[in-house]
């Protein structure tokens, strides 16, 4: 069969059409979608190189953190450091000119290195007293830190307010001594 100079043509570029598809198909777009996915490791990576150097530059300010927690009085006994709390808040809330009605500890569970202790404390007062007790926790040296704070007017258009607070504290049960050789606090950055 012999064809004609059109259907050659035809033929041809049929041919054709055909190889830039199978071309397509199996060479351009794996390439494409590969390089796609090694834009994307690559995001990754650089992503997480940033927060590692991020973390190595801020470890300095970390460890003088750390420091000053343990010589303010960071403790190695949940009854203790419970205690010191429970104390700090009571202290603050009479120095603020606050009522406390709940000052209640609950201990959470888990087996972490920094295990944590939440307290719920509510009571009354004028938005002075409250933001100056806010002040003291947020300032403290003692591991302290407000984890919720609801605060609403007893009365409309007075000075008398009732507030619940979640704060939270850390202490540091007997370190291993793989722990101590490693600069003297536990890894903080969550890893096993």
């Amino acid at each position: 069969m012999v064809l004609s100079r059109r259907e050659r043509y035809i033929f041809i570029g049929t041919l054709l059409a055909l190889g830039a598809l199978a071309l397509d198909r199996f060479v351009v777009s794996p390439l494409l979608e590969h390089r796609s996915s090694i834009e994307a490791q690559r995001a990754d990576l650089s992503s997480e190189l940033a927060r590692a150097q991020m973390l190595t530059a801020r470890r300095p300010e970390a460890d003088s953190r750390w420091q000053e927690m343990v010589r303010a009085g960071m403790k190695n006994d949940p009854a203790e450091a419970e205690s010191q709390i429970l104390h700090a808040i009571r202290d603050w809330a009479e120095e603020a000119g606050l009522s406390l009605s709940l000052l209640k500890p609950d201990r959470m569970a888990g087996k972490t290195q920094l295990p944590e202790i939440a307290f719920q404390a509510a009571g009354t007062g004028n938005m002075k007293g409250v933001a100056r007790l806010l002040w003291r926790i947020q300032t403290a040296a003692i591991p302290i830190k407000v984890t919720e704070a609801q605060i609403s007017a007893r009365k409309d258009g007075l000075d008398d307010l009732s507030f619940q607070l979640r704060v939270s504290t850390v202490y540091a049960p007997a370190q291993p001594a793989a722990v101590a050789s490693a600069g003297g606090h536990p890894d903080l950055s969550g890893g096993p």
